[in-house]
């Protein structure tokens, strides 16, 4: 009763944003109101799970989303995006973009969150998009799956890396084998996937339309690639030197600020203000109105983005996720196969992969052990289920949605359909690295 309740609420709210046309944010708040009514959390407690669930994601994404916007949009308006996409097509050529774009997609998405990730790419996706005429989910699908590949499957990402040390796995071991099984995922949810999607139309935000500017205005090539990507280079620093931080202790408290993602993006705007505006000749003034048309185009995304986590709180605060484990686990199934299946029905449920791979974590735990399970590979199992069935209660739809301004249906038929696809290779990999290992 409790699945069917679920599935009720997520139907509603997809007819409430499809068919009745509500504005999502809006949507979000009545259906998660109603799911805490339905599911049993106490009346006095309901809007404190949705405030809850509202800041626990935009404070996590808040500052990211906004100065990313920003940087983002002064990378168009300089010219560094049409020099970066003129430099990555002359290497890869318009046969072999998508290629281009995949390994920039997985080494970034290595070392970087998800939502961090995204956000700096968006810009170099809509780079190459507008300046070659090329189909936006062509190019830019392919470039999330492997971000997604790489938050799912790979430590030192939270889920997986905590998953290591609940099963007591090898963290080299779980990443040799992960990057294994990430590979194929990537490659046949991005590159192949995305050849059948060119037919969706989908116009990406105004704010990154980058400026055609005559080749004797662009800022050189150094300097758009160093402050486009200097997020991603300071987060690999800050990353490689944590590994040292015991030598030096009296740094560990200055790395943990400076390596933090939000100083790491206050740090690039600052620097992009000087290398891409007041360098380049723009005054104060202009590049403040540059910076202040980005939070247009991004104020409701972050709205929308919020409503998604006030649901999915309601959803792990009535203890669905637990319910759901309990269901399934004691089905007679192998336990790779089951740990894959019971991540994968609470992602469905609550939206989030992290809930998903957690709570599954304590419920495998006693099989995995029992039958003598390869740790490393539960991990993985796991991780792959995280990926499933990405829908309208997680963050990451709606942001691919809104950021490439993408209907529903054309989302489920693009993002959703990918994450699932990424998920089920994830799981024939590990089951047959499981027969080989």
């Amino acid at each position: 009763m409790t699945l069917i309740l679920v599935l009720l609420c997520i139907l509603l709210l997809i007819v409430m944003v499809s068919v009745l046309r509500i504005n999502a944010f809006l949507a979000f708040l009545a259906v998660s109101i109603l799911a805490g009514i339905l599911l049993g959390i106490p009346l006095s407690k309901i809007a404190g799970s949705v405030e809850k669930g509202i800041g626990d994601v935009l404070g996590s994404l808040a500052i990211i989303i906004t100065i990313g916007a920003m940087l983002g949009k002064l990378v168009a308006e300089s010219g560094a995006a049409q020099k970066i996409a003129a430099v990555i097509m002359n290497i890869c050529g318009e046969k072999y973009i998508q290629w281009g774009v995949v390994a920039t997609g997985f080494l970034i998405g290595i070392p970087l969150f998800y939502g961090i990730g995204f956000v700096l790419m968006i810009p170099l996706i809509f780079s190459v998009v507008y300046k070659y005429k090329l189909p936006p989910l062509y190019i830019g699908l392919p470039m999330l799956a492997a971000l997604s590949v790489t938050h799912g499957f790979l430590p030192p990402h939270p889920s997986p890396s905590a998953l290591v040390i609940q099963f007591n796995a090898n963290m080299g071991l779980t990443l040799m084998y992960g990057l294994l099984i990430a590979i194929p995922a990537i490659v046949i949810g991005g590159p192949l996937f995305s050849r059948t999607l060119k037919n969706i139309s989908s116009t990406p935000l105004q704010s990154f339309v980058p400026a055609e500017l005559p080749e004797d205005e662009l800022p050189g090539t150094f300097n758009s690639f160093f402050t486009a990507l200097l997020p991603v280079l300071l987060l690999i620093l800050a990353t490689v030197f944590s590994f040292y931080a015991a030598s030096y202790p009296q740094l560990t408290a200055v790395v943990a600020l400076a390596g933090h993602a939000d100083v790491v993006m206050i740090i690039s705007l600052f620097t992009a203000t000087l290398t891409l505006g007041i360098f380049q000749g723009k005054t104060i003034s202009r590049i403040m109105n540059i910076y202040a048309e980005s939070i247009k185009d991004v104020a409701l995304i972050l709205l929308i983005i919020g409503g998604s986590g006030a649901l999915k709180q309601v959803l792990v605060d009535s203890g669905v996720s637990g319910q759901i484990a309990e269901l399934l686990k004691n089905l007679n199934m192998q336990p790779l196969f089951l740990g894959w299946l019971i991540t994968a029905v609470i992602r469905f449920a609550v939206g989030s992969a992290t809930v998903a791979g957690l709570t599954t974590a304590g419920i495998i735990l006693p099989l995995m052990v029992a039958t003598h399970t390869n740790p490393n590979l539960m991990v993985l199992a796991v991780g792959a289920g995280s990926l499933m069935f990405s829908h309208v209660n997680d963050a990451g739809f709606w942001m691919f949605k809104e950021y490439f301004t993408l209907t529903l249906k054309d989302t489920f038929k693009s993002w959703a359909l990918m994450e699932s696809i990424v998920g089920v290779i994830g799981l024939i990999g590990v089951l047959l690295l499981n027969q080989i290992i």
